[in-house]
């Protein structure tokens, strides 16, 4: 027969009985544990951990029979917690209380707390709440727990370690016959030459951001200027998925459209004409001339009188435009420095490449040139410039062109040699197919030391 409490006596009084008492914790612990809002004295505040302790001769459970929401008091009480006697069953804790109900072993019943008293009584133990993470009840042996951290194992799926490494097939050479011959059973490997072409190679395809404009520069006539400007951006054009223009800004009836099939007879002129109604690249495509390579030429004006009126102004204006349509933009500059549009090619130009026969009077005039920019604010711009050592006749003479490419490599950043070709002194139409291997070498060297001056990210703003 089950114990009942006397008439009269504690309410709340649970008797002697500890193993109720036991079975009133293992109840509470699946209750709510969020603090009852404005109640304090023996109600465990936030954070509180730690059993709900009964004293000697409580029995039963402590519940709270249909009973929610806060708990009676009279006005102005801040203390006990009444429970009616003869009550049953878990003992519920109001909303937003947490922790465990603690009892003072010494009473029986609640623990009265006198007015105006808040929070727990002197004695009990009160631990924070941690804050993050992921808490668990506020029992012996649960605490703060850290979601698991992910194992990396990334470095073990890279293509290194999964995909087989194999010798490259020869390019070239001997390497390459054997290849060939054997039915690519026999791989010798890639021959030193092929390594240093796939090398150069990739500096030309290297990433490059925004429009890069680049001024060839002569001041003498007859160094093979349009024909460098034109090999040079046949070379980016056949090796870059990206767009690549030539401009011909020569006033003096230039003839960089004879270098590649002409495809129509538009000019600079008819672009800036029509310059409000270019709204795609197919629109500016109808002005522009392109070659085997993917080079696209815009000829200018071959009636002097009107090609000698090509302003900075105008000049200006083209690259404005070309430069939504185009990644590379070079432009072959007459042999005035004092020519109207000169000082708007140097102004916008982010490299120059100064282009020098093998001559001697090739070498002054190109030195000359350089003399000229330093004197006239383009310090930076020689600083970063690209010599040209371009060899138009078969042989260097008497002419040491190793102690003229060490004059021209204490004032520019590099210098480059590009030999002489039968293909190039035709001055006819330039397929690159065509040159020798020495000649295109030289050209992928070229277009390899421009490349290594691409910026990443804008450096300049004109």
């Amino acid at each position: 027969m089950p114990w009942r409490p006397q008439a009269g006596g504690e309410p709340g009084d649970f008797g002697p009985n500890p193993d109720l008492a036991d079975s009133h914790l293992d109840e509470e612990a699946g209750t709510d544990s969020t603090p009852h809002p404005g109640t304090s004295g023996p109600h465990a505040v936030a954070g509180q951990s730690g059993p709900h302790t009964v004293g000697p001769g409580q029995s039963g459970p402590h519940s709270l029979a249909s009973q929610s929401g806060p708990h009676p008091m009279g006005p102005g009480q801040s203390g006990p917690h009444h429970v009616g006697p003869g009550q049953s069953g878990p003992h519920h804790l109001a909303p937003g209380q947490s922790g465990p109900h603690h009892v003072n072993p010494a009473t029986s019943g609640a623990y009265p707390v006198g007015p105006g008293h808040s929070g727990p009584h002197p004695g009990y133990y009160v631990e924070s709440t941690p804050s993050g993470g992921q808490y668990q009840q506020n029992y012996p042996g649960y605490g703060y727990q850290q979601a698991p951290q992910p194992v990396q194992h990334q470095g073990e799926l890279s293509t290194s370690r999964l995909v087989k490494q194999v010798k490259r097939a020869p390019q070239s050479g001997w390497r390459r016959a054997v290849y060939v011959a054997s039915g690519h059973l026999i791989n010798p490997g890639e021959s030193p030459a092929d390594v240093r072409r796939r090398e150069l190679i990739g500096r030309v395809n290297q990433p490059l951001r925004g429009c890069y404009k680049i001024a060839m520069l002569s001041l003498k006539g007859g160094v093979g200027k349009t024909t460098t400007t034109t090999t040079l951006g046949s070379t980016f054009a056949s090796l870059r998925g990206d767009r690549v223009i030539a401009v011909d800004a020569n006033p003096d009836r230039g003839t960089l459209s004879q270098k590649i099939p002409l495809e129509t007879t538009a000019t600079v002129r008819h672009l800036l004409r029509d310059a409000d109604r270019i709204r795609r690249y197919s629109d500016i495509r109808a002005y522009t001339s392109q070659g085997p390579s993917r080079l696209e030429v815009l000829a200018s004006e071959q009636d002097p009188a009107v090609s000698e009126a090509f302003s900075e102004d105008d000049y200006r204006r083209t690259v404005a435009l070309l430069e939504h349509f185009y990644n590379i933009v070079l432009t072959d500059c007459g042999t005035g420095l004092m020519h109207s549009a000169m000082k708007g090619v140097l102004d916008l130009a982010d490299s120059l490449v100064i282009v020098s026969s093998g001559s001697v009077d090739g070498a002054r005039s190109a030195s000359a040139t350089l003399d000229w920019l330093d004197a006239h604010g383009y310090r930076d711009l020689v600083a970063r410039s690209v010599a040209v050592i371009n060899s138009v006749r078969p042989g260097s003479g008497k002419v040491d062109l190793d102690k003229l490419a060490a004059h021209f490599a204490a004032r520019c950043r590099a210098v480059c040699r590009i030999p002489f070709d039968p293909h190039l002194e035709e001055g006819a139409e330039i397929e690159l197919d065509r040159l020798l291997p020495e000649t295109r070498l030289g050209l992928l060297e070229l277009a390899a030391t421009v490349a290594d001056d691409f910026p990443s990210e804008l450096r300049r703003t004109h």
